[in-house]
């Protein structure tokens, strides 16, 4: 395993679509715990392949390691099944966006479904930061980044703040 680089915003594969994983291969198992490494590393709850280069429908998080309650998953080719009526606003920052948090609005509840590296398939419904994490991840796979979830003004100032940080 090793610790992959990230990408960061304004990379243009960070705007991309992501392709389906028709077959889980050994480049498919080891990109998948280098993703987990990486995000430990980083360290995040949350990381997209395309993050890491891979333009493929994958991503992996734990959103309890931090507290001492690991559980991460491997989510291949995941979509939302149901969507909660209720929202709410997060404050989220994202590994390609270093040093930026934005508060973005999503629904409260998610139900995913997603294939294992073993090929079973997961149905398991997330709510609170669970649900904005999946959302946030799956969002990387559509080539949706923080900053499109925002209004003008904001998403200007945010971009301008990023910008002088580099």
């Amino acid at each position: 395993m090793s610790v992959l680089p990230i990408l960061k915003w304004p990379d243009p594969r960070l705007t991309e679509t992501c392709v389906p994983i028709d077959e889980v291969t050994d480049d498919i198992r080891t990109l998948a715990a280098d993703m987990l490494e990486t995000m430990y590393a980083a360290p995040g709850r949350g990381l997209a392949a395309p993050q890491v280069g891979a333009m493929v429908r994958m991503f992996v998080m734990d959103v309890g390691w931090k507290e001492g309650k690991s559980d991460p998953l491997i989510c291949i080719n995941p979509m939302l099944q149901e969507v909660g009526e209720d929202r709410v606003s997060n404050d989220e920052g994202c590994l390609s966006i270093p040093g930026v948090r934005a508060s973005v609005n999503r629904p409260a509840q998610v139900q995913m479904v997603w294939s294992s590296l073993e090929g079973a398939r997961y149905v398991q419904s997330f709510d609170g930061f669970a649900a904005a994490c999946a959302q946030h991840e799956l969002d990387h796979l559509d080539g949706i980044v923080t900053f499109d979830h925002l209004d003008a003004a904001t998403r200007a100032a945010l971009e301008a703040d990023y910008e002088a940080q580099q």
